[in-house]
């Protein structure tokens, strides 16, 4: 039972891992192949659809009205996940706005994509989804993982749309080499495995395809942001290599306070890292302010 637990724990470690690796990239000029149009109009359904953006079926889904001067708030999933996991969660949140999720590709119901993706091509099709369902209205991005990394790395580059952020327990801009710090290549065991498996994943091999080298925090301009990180030291549970995997991981959240001069960090004190399932008040709270701060 012990070995089953700790291979667990290994498997759980990885998953944060994906969403771990800081993504470069981003001042590509491919980001911006889906021009934003000021004067473009946003879908207003309510339930699933999917749109064919560069030649892939991306699947959304969007709960709640659009409101004159109110942001659209775009939920991101963490690695290996997609947009049902985060199902409740929009629900709660289309209470007071106009609520969006995407399965990106490789994840949910989408396609998958052709070969390897970057950060260039996981922001185009963030792109087209903007332009769809949110139109000229200022957006809120709230990304859980490594939902929140790539959030947090198309951001700087969006100013003029994205006017917040929340970052449930997001991942690193430099998990990997926080990860090759605490997990030696010597490493034996559970520990061994745990840092075989990341490496591959952050390579690429993954559901999305996507390669995630690290990456700096670069500067959000104004934006309004909200890191979240977990308080129940769940990574410490990882033999041997654990707790310097927890410290690595929260100073990574203290980092994403570079993004704006209006950061703010709280900790959810019960929660692993899925704060918006296990301390969802914590983060609908923190999309509430963060949604308000974008209007004004």
């Amino acid at each position: 039972m012990m070995t089953r637990k700790i291979r667990k724990l290994a498997v759980t470690a990885m998953c944060c891992a994906v969403a771990a690796a800081g993504l470069s990239g981003c001042e590509d000029d491919d980001m911006n192949s889906f021009p934003f149009d000021e004067k473009q109009k946003a879908a207003d359904f309510v339930g699933a659809k999917k749109f064919d953006l560069d030649g892939k079926s991306v699947s959304v889904s969007c709960s709640g009205k659009l409101a004159a001067g109110k942001p659209v708030v775009v939920l991101l999933h963490g690695g290996g996940d997609g947009l049902s996991k985060m199902a409740a969660f929009q629900k709660t949140l289309s209470g007071k706005n106009r609520v969006c999720s995407y399965d990106r590709l490789g994840a949910g119901t989408s396609d998958k994509p052709d070969g390897p993706q970057s950060f260039t091509s996981t922001g185009k099709i963030l792109t087209g989804v903007l332009d769809e369902i949110a139109g000229d209205a200022p957006v809120v991005l709230a990304g859980h993982s490594m939902g929140g990394l790539i959030a947090a790395r198309y951001a700087p580059d969006h100013q003029k749309r994205v006017k917040g952020l929340v970052l449930m327990d997001a991942t690193p801009s430099t998990m990997l080499a926080d990860m090759e710090q605490a997990i030696p290549a010597s490493a034996k065991g559970p520990a061994a495995q745990v840092r075989e498996q990341n490496l591959a994943i952050f390579q690429g091999q993954n559901p999305e395809k996507l390669a995630m080298p690290d990456g700096k925090v670069r500067s959000a301009g104004n934006t309004a942001v909200e890191v979240i990180k977990h308080g129940k030291p769940y990574l410490a549970a990882i033999p041997e290599s654990g707790p310097r995997l927890e410290q690595a991981w929260t100073a990574g959240q203290r980092k994403w306070l570079a993004l704006s001069g209006r950061s703010k960090l709280t900790t959810a004190e019960k929660s692993g890292h899925y704060i918006y399932l296990e301390q969802p008040d914590v983060a609908v709270q923190a999309v509430a302010r963060v949604s308000t701060q974008a209007a004004g």
